[in-house]
């Protein structure tokens, strides 16, 4: 194949086929399932797997697993034409994509945690977490100055070393902050799973998209 035809036939490829970024983790598994719900049986496709792009014809769909931070990058520069992402990296990242439905999957909450022996009333001044800009409004929209400190390892360290007063991190069972003698101050808001989509695909390929936002809204 000649370098004009594969273009032509890339391209070709690229308009017939609905390319979905996936989140790794949690999700992935979640997500899975919801495609088995509306009929959808993508075949190996899983973390366990060396192969981060998968292609399937009977349903003109292309799969693509990567870093749940790294999926609204994918949808908003058209590399995929939807996505699922996780509210959290929304709301962090603030890309220019989308947001279609709420898939409800993976839910979790967005919360301020300090120790558990914190006073009611002490003033917060640090607060340690890998969301700073989600951080930083909340506590703009509260009027309360506090000095964020951006960590990408397990913030529950920042108050038990004295590095913080709070943290502002995701919770689901909060398993993690018991264990580290830390409670739940302030729910900053609730965290799910979102179908995103790139604008001009949303567009470009509505007929597609619409069909299977009809197909998941029906399950969810």
């Amino acid at each position: 194949m000649d370098y004009i035809k594969y273009e032509i036939w890339k391209r070709r490829s690229a308009l017939e086929f609905l390319t979905i970024a996936l989140s790794k983790g949690r999700i992935l598994g979640e997500t899975m399932e919801l495609f088995n719900r509306i009929k959808m049986h993508f075949d190996n496709v899983s973390e366990d797997s060396r192969k981060l792009v998968f292609e399937f014809k009977d349903y003109d769909m292309r799969l693509i697993l990567s870093k749940p931070t790294d999926v609204p990058t994918f949808v908003e520069h058209g590399v995929a034409d939807l996505g699922v992402a996780g509210k959290d990296v929304l709301l962090e990242d603030r890309k220019d994509v989308f947001e279609l439905l709420d898939l409800k999957l993976a839910r979790c909450r967005m919360v301020v945690a300090v120790p558990e022996d914190r006073a009611p009333g002490v003033p917060i001044y640090r607060v340690a977490t890998k969301y700073p800009h989600i951080a930083e409004s909340f506590f703009l929209k509260k009027a309360q100055p506090v000095e964020i400190i951006k960590l990408n390892g397990s913030v529950e360290l920042g108050p038990l070393l004295g590095l913080s007063d709070a943290i502002v991190d995701i919770v689901a069972t909060g398993h993690t902050l018991r264990e580290n003698h830390l409670k739940v101050e302030e729910v900053i808001c609730p965290i799910s799973a979102r179908l995103i989509a790139n604008q001009v695909s949303f567009r470009l390929k509505s007929g597609q998209i619409q069909e299977l936002l009809g197909k998941i809204k029906a399950v969810v």
